[in-house]
């Protein structure tokens, strides 16, 4: 069991992390070069004790347990697991990740919550690279379950199963991906939706707030509880999948074929912000904050009480 872990990076990222692993009843470290990290740490830990308090705290759960480190060698110091999450540069995760290295014992695992750099580019040139992996976590870290892990070319099996064990020990629902790929498995996905919701969205076949009505009162309710697979098979009533693909394979082909493809254009963006702008002027950002994550943690309670898998 790992009891005392060290965060570096604190911004949205490691800060919901720190979150989640004191929650769990862990030790933290912490550490980043921005100036005034640790009062930013401490603010965004306290705003969000409350909610994990209401989905259960582990024994031993302490925002005390939270140590700030002057540097990036004492917070590795005694740490048996590293997350890092610095910014989504290679040359500056490749400096961070050789600094790490050289800090910690050749045993200590250290996870990186990249978002789309491969662990094989990072890794490249490490003394000890066979425990780094990925551990990518989907935002908010300490709400949301999944993390996607997966080792580069120089990691050793061992690291993953490692990472896999610690994620499931916080509570978490990880992943194991079977090769590296660019953004990973979920924001591939997330990608594919957001590419034709924008298509969509420039051609003027719905607006802003039609599409996400779309998703969030469509299939977005069914996501929440199972995966597209079991929901396709599910759809296709005692013959499954099987009747599925034979009834609307063609069709879903012919989609396929006709799917928007977008580019970020200065204008296209701009057409973007301006909707998106349009639709939130009447919105109380704060309370809809407030209540996606009431709701959230409401799902996910009720989950956890079911055999959904």
């Amino acid at each position: 069991m790992i009891e005392r872990v060290a965060i570096v990076g604190t911004g949205v990222i490691g800060a919901s992390w720190a979150s989640n692993f004191l929650a769990q009843g862990l030790d933290v470290s912490a550490y980043d070069p921005a100036p005034g990290f640790a009062d930013r740490l401490h603010a965004t830990v306290a705003a969000q004790w409350p909610v994990l308090e209401r989905m259960g705290l582990a024994a031993g759960a302490d925002k005390g347990r939270l140590r700030i480190a002057a540097s990036l060698e004492e917070a590795l110091e005694d740490a048996q697991f590293v997350q890092e999450n610095g910014p989504e540069r290679l040359d500056v995760k490749r400096a961070l990740f050789a600094a790490m290295d050289a800090a910690t014992g050749p045993d200590v695992v250290i996870a990186s919550s990249s978002s789309t750099l491969k662990v094989s580019d990072v890794q490249a040139g490490l003394r000890h690279p066979g425990r780094i992996v990925l551990g990518h976590p989907f935002n908010p870290p300490h709400l949301i379950p999944l993390v996607e892990v997966v080792g580069g070319g120089g990691t050793d099996v061992a690291a993953i199963e490692v990472a896999m064990a610690f994620y499931g020990q916080v509570g978490k629902k990880p992943i194991r991906l079977k090769k590296e790929k660019v953004g990973h498995v979920a924001n591939r996905l997330q990608a594919a939706l957001w590419q034709e919701a924008f298509s969509l969205l420039i051609e003027g076949v719905a607006d802003v707030e039609d599409l996400d009505t779309a998703i969030a009162h469509g299939p977005g309710l069914r996501w929440a509880l199972l995966g597209p697979f079991l929901n396709l098979h599910l759809s296709g009533g005692p013959g499954g999948i099987e009747h599925m693909l034979a009834h609307l394979g063609p069709p879903t082909e012919s989609m396929w074929r006709d799917l928007g493809r977008v580019s970020l254009t200065p204008e296209n963006s701009a057409l973007l912000v301006r909707a998106v702008t349009e639709r939130i002027a009447a919105l109380d950002l704060p309370a809809v904050v407030a209540e996606r994550d009431a709701t959230l943690v409401s799902l996910l309670q009720s989950k956890a009480g079911t055999g959904l898998p």
